[in-house]
């Protein structure tokens, strides 16, 4: 848990159509690509807008996307880590549900 107390913390979400930006307490904005996060890419902007932060700012939720992105990730690039085969899953379930 010392880890988690030496990482800044996430102050404020922006999202754009191709990009997700976040503030972070030491000052810095932090910006990747959307497209590392296939199902924020494709959520509607209702769902992408419908956040919260969790564990102190050290995360992102997504529910109705079923998405959590944290701060360390972002920090070191690293895009999501979720298989092909499971976003489709996740796509196809989406198809269906609409």
């Amino acid at each position: 848990m010392i880890e988690s107390l030496l990482l800044p913390t996430i102050q404020q979400v922006t999202i754009k159509d191709d990009t997700l930006s976040v503030d972070v307490s030491d000052g810095r904005t932090i910006s990747v690509p959307l497209a590392w996060y296939p199902r924020l890419l494709h959520g509607s902007v209702a769902e992408r807008n419908e956040y919260r932060l969790i564990v102190q700012g050290s995360g992102i939720h997504w529910s109705q996307l079923d998405e959590d992105i944290n701060i360390k990730n972002l920090i070191l690039g690293q895009p999501s880590g979720e298989s092909q085969k499971s976003f489709q899953a996740w796509l196809k379930h989406r198809s269906t549900a609409v």
